[in-house]
């Protein structure tokens, strides 16, 4: 028997990820809202997810799009009101949904009232609620960068002395170190708690300490020469020299030994709330503590640092990561989020988006641990590049257009392009519903608060996909069901298989109640996996075809995926020649 009842909810769940600003629009001024999410509650008990992870709601000035927060407990007023996001938190878990929600521990807005306070003067009591230091000889205090380019040190006048800011300077970063700061965002954490959420999703949480002695950086490569080797590698993200570069320019800014004693009070008090969860913004599997005292779930992402996904690299990812898990500890895996390209653009080749997009997906819901879905992704939502630097909502986007021109000497054109692509705008733009001015997000004499991407009228559009049996969204819905039917795929052990082809990634999810063989093509060529011994029924596949198991061999055609099982439990699906 499967011993799921033993498993927590967010073990089980399908997570997916709403960026409020962009989801959906209720009251028509072409921003997203609670009273626009609230109308879709029904759109995603449709999709199937089971946990809604809300990117910020708070208010802010959105100097960084939400991550600058003014007031902890309270509801942007461009979202609604208080009573709009209970309205939102009832309706999910009326529906069986659960509510996490993004929570910022590194900093505050500048606008938030604790800083105006600290700011105010050197003698207030909350001036050692952020981190102020006097400068050396008319210079900032040390050689620290903040990773949104610059100084990590910003001189105020008011007091004559420089505050610290591992973002932009519009975001000054707290002081853990004094139990009063700790004290009052323990309390924004016990206020949503009490009123229901579900849990939390940590925010940049390895940056919440500094080196208390704040030594200066070893000379060493600058921000701009950092950029420029970052410019001309082609993977920057996964690139060892680029990594290596960066982590000893933050190495006193980051990864603080303090940040694990913290997470160890935070679980202890979530831990007096039922099964609730903490998720952090981290790959850092030191996070999970022993696997009962930290984290719960920290994401996986390394398997998205890639160009392009192959069986190799999924099948090193799985064999580091797993191996090196805590015993206790539940993997957590994801392809794409706010801050990374969608999903459909970043591992698509321009030829086989469609296949690859429903390969992809048919991954991420049978490795085993908790599966992030993103907004959008669902319809094949793809990367808008916004060409008019006017329409930039994001300031990193402005950020690397300057530093385009100024290290790599762009002209303008190419420099905002690159903006454009290095920025997070462009997966950001407003969720597609319809074939409709604005792809039905807002009025057609509204202008939304992203350009939206004009394929709505190609069929990236929530509605046309409903309607079409072999749409991408229905592919998502018969897969999420699926997996939902299946304890096994829930929380089933994981067991590679040796199909005798690197260009195949075969895996076995097994218990006492069943096992699946699932076995994916990654190559844009007919491949064969050599199995032993028949792997099945085939239940689910993104291409449909007759070819079966062959005595000893499988064939596959290009992108191909297929799951086969043993369990009678679970409906066959077919793939129905699943369009986009």
């Amino acid at each position: 028997m499967n011993d799921i009842a033993k498993h927590h909810w967010w073990q089980k769940a399908v997570f997916y990820q709403i960026y409020p600003r962009s989801f959906a629009d209720g009251n028509d001024d072409g921003i997203g809202d609670f009273a626009g999410m609230i109308s879709r509650l029904d759109y995603l008990q449709q999709l199937g997810v089971d946990a809604v992870w809300l990117s910020p709601h708070y208010p802010s000035p959105y100097v960084d799009c939400g991550y600058d927060i003014s007031d902890y407990q309270g509801v942007a007023p461009e979202y609604g009101k208080m009573h709009d996001f209970r309205q939102f938190l009832d309706g999910l878990h009326q529906l069986g949904m659960k509510l996490v929600l993004d929570l910022v521990l590194n900093h505050t807005s500048d606008q938030h009232p604790w800083f105006i306070e600290s700011r105010s003067n050197r003698h207030n009591p909350k001036r050692d609620w952020y981190i102020w230091k006097d400068g050396k000889e008319g210079q900032p205090p040390t050689n620290w960068y903040s990773t949104f380019g610059g100084s990590a040190w910003e001189y105020d006048k008011l007091t004559s002395a420089y505050y610290y800011h591992y973002f932009f300077k519009e975001q000054p970063d707290l002081n853990w170190r004094n139990p009063a700061v700790k004290e009052a965002m323990f309390n924004v954490a016990r206020f949503w708690l009490d009123m229901g959420v579900d849990g939390f999703r940590l925010d940049a949480i390895g940056t919440i300490f500094e080196d208390e002695n704040y030594p200066p950086i070893p000379d060493g490569m600058s921000q701009e020469e950092l950029y420029r080797l970052a410019r001309n590698t082609q993977n920057p993200e996964a690139d060892e020299k680029v990594l290596s570069y960066w982590a000893r320019m933050y190495r006193y800014q980051s990864d603080q030994p303090e940040v694990h004693h913290l997470m160890k009070e935070l679980r202890i008090l979530l831990d007096e709330y039922e099964d609730r969860v903490l998720i952090g913004e981290t790959d850092d599997l030191a996070f999970y503590g022993d696997g009962n005292d930290e984290l719960h779930l920290n994401f996986n992402f390394p398997l998205m640092r890639t160009q392009r996904l192959t069986a190799k690299h999924v099948r090193k990812n799985q064999q580091e990561r797993l191996a090196a898990l805590p015993v206790y500890a539940w993997p957590c895996n994801t392809l794409g989020n706010h801050d990374s390209a969608r999903v459909y653009s970043r591992y698509g080749d321009g030829e086989n988006n469609p296949t690859i997009a429903r390969l992809n997906l048919m991954l991420l819901l049978t490795l085993r641990g908790t599966p992030f879905l993103y907004n959008g992704e669902e319809i094949g939502m793809s990367d808008l590049i916004i060409e008019d630097p006017g329409r930039f909502r994001d300031p990193l986007s402005l950020l690397y257009a300057a530093l385009d021109q100024k290290v790599m000497g762009s002209d303008k054109k190419t420099a905002t392009l690159t903006g454009a692509m290095m920025g997070r705008d462009r997966n950001r733009t407003p969720m597609q519903w319809m074939d409709a001015p604005h792809g039905g997000f807002c009025p057609a004499d509204i202008e939304p608060w992203l350009p939206v991407n004009s394929d709505y009228h190609t069929g990236i559009n929530v509605n046309a996909q409903e309607k079409d049996p072999g749409s991408l969204l229905n592919f998502y819905r018969a897969l999420i069901k699926l997996r939902k039917q299946s304890p096994t795929l829930q929380t089933g052990a994981y067991e590679e298989i040796d199909a005798g082809n690197d260009e195949v990634l075969v895996f076995r999810r097994w218990d006492g109640s069943g096992s699946y063989i699932v076995a994916l093509n990654f190559s844009d060529a007919l491949q064969r996996a050599y199995l032993p011994d028949n792997p099945g029924m085939n239940i689910f596949s993104n291409i449909p075809n007759s070819a079966g198991w062959e005595t000893g061999a499988l064939p596959l055609l290009p992108y191909q995926g297929v799951i086969f099982s043993q369990e009678r439990t679970v409906d066959k699906h077919s793939g129905k020649g699943f369009g986009r």
